[in-house]
């Protein structure tokens, strides 16, 4: 099955002082990444990519076959396109080099937060998505989810 890249904005949209929500899913919707070892990948290279992108990651959440990400630009030079590629292309080799696997379908899902968007009741959505499928009765029960910037139980208080 061959699925099309999602489309892209203009660049510019990706660049500077910007919050970001994103979708990343994993290849042929398999389901490696809410395990314990890619888990602890993926988080690891996630805060690493951020920290050298200039982004800091306000929610995160990996699905069994997707992840979500809430992300914002510190600096006027941030690119979220270079933030992502860093962060998907480190991944992929190091998951693929452990288990011969691929890990991440091409491209990826983006929303540009607009200004009068609330990034707290995002990063809630983000949090809650594995109460919505189901896998947990409330989210600080999912163990792969988290917030570089926040408390967890704050950010899911601050938007009741």
């Amino acid at each position: 099955m061959t699925t099309r890249r999602p489309p892209r904005l203009p660049s510019a949209q990706y660049v500077g002082f910007r919050q970001y929500y994103v979708t990343l899913c994993a290849f042929e919707r398999q389901a490696p990444l809410a395990s314990p070892p890619s888990f602890e990948l993926i988080t690891k290279q996630l805060l690493h990519s951020a920290r050298g992108q200039h982004f800091a990651v306000l929610a995160y959440c990996c699905m069994p076959d997707h992840m979500h990400l809430l992300v914002e630009g510190l600096k006027e030079e941030a690119s979220l396109l270079s933030f992502i590629s860093e962060f998907k292309q480190r991944t992929a080799f190091t998951y693929k080099r452990l288990s011969g696997a691929s890990l991440w379908q091409d491209g990826f899902y983006d929303h540009v937060l607009r200004s009068d968007e609330c990034a707290s009741g995002v990063a809630r959505y983000v949090l809650e998505n594995p109460v919505r499928a189901g896998f947990v009765r409330y989210p600080l029960a999912w163990p792969y989810l988290g917030s570089e910037r926040y408390a967890l139980r704050e950010l899911l208080e601050s938007v009741r």
